[in-house]
């Protein structure tokens, strides 16, 4: 078995599971599901040993899915080469998610690993460009016109993945806390607007660390948030559960389509 995914929060690892047996690296704090593989228990102050198992498994290649927060670290738990890498770390988490996501992938590059990102393993959880359900009308693509200008402008600065646009007015924007929190701000401070969310990669954002996905719970609280539609980017922004998401959408009438 050459190789292991990398295990966050959500659906994602147990997806990507079924494109091929793999190890399932268990991060300890990180609350990931139960699945069929075999585990291989890690810490993130100890990333000497994760690489020695890793070899010693035969692992060559490494998806990493999942949510992932940024870990408070213990410096009594530190091995020497961990620790040899930390004004590296530390700097880089100083940082935007990118930068600090780029420096993971350089280090395990260079301990000889290729990092595979959720598309290489799953070409079929993105979508095609067209409508997914629905079809959005004049309004509905103007905000999403306007939404997608905005994350644009903001792509140099490494702030989020989606943004929320109504009435040609943003009213959320996607900061470090998500894009669930963006929805439940919206939803208190504009209830019923009406506007639609758009979800796509940062400008030169490297999607096998970080995938955009929505799934069922996005649309969820969109449409409780009081949006009308949902645009994502066609072959790079992932769908989990896709018919979860089409039944989510139309119990909801919510528009989702997916942009060239």
């Amino acid at each position: 078995m050459d190789r292991a995914i990398i295990a966050g929060a959500g659906v994602l690892p147990g997806l990507l599971l079924q494109a091929g047996p793999a190890h399932i690296v268990r991060l300890a704090g990180v609350a990931s599901d139960p699945l069929e593989a075999p585990d291989m228990p890690a810490r993130f102050e100890r990333l000497g040993a994760l690489f020695a198992d890793l070899r010693s498994a035969g692992v060559c290649d490494l998806v990493f899915a999942g949510a992932l927060s940024r870990p408070v670290l213990d410096p009594g738990q530190m091995d020497a080469e961990t620790m040899a890498l930390m004004p590296r770390l530390a700097k880089a988490m100083g940082q935007g998610d990118d930068a600090l996501l780029r420096d993971i992938v350089a280090i395990f590059e260079e301990q000889g690993f290729r990092i595979l990102g959720a598309l290489d393993l799953r070409p079929d959880l993105a979508a095609d460009p067209g409508p997914i359900c629905g079809a959005p009308c004049d309004a509905q693509r103007r905000d999403a016109a306007r939404a997608r200008a905005v994350l644009a402008a903001l792509g140099a600065l490494d702030v989020g993945q989606a943004a929320v646009a109504a009435k040609g007015q943003m009213i959320g924007i996607e900061t470090l806390q998500g894009t669930d929190a963006m929805l439940r701000f919206v939803g208190a401070t504009r209830p019923g607007s009406g506007g639609v969310l758009v979800k796509r990669p940062k400008p030169g954002q490297d999607l096998r660390m970080d995938t955009p996905a929505i799934g069922p719970d996005t649309v969820m609280k969109a449409a409780e948030a009081g949006l009308s539609g949902i645009e994502i980017v066609a072959g790079t922004v992932l769908i989990l559960d896709r018919a979860a998401t089409e039944a989510a959408c139309e119990a909801a009438g919510l528009a989702l389509w997916a942009a060239p």
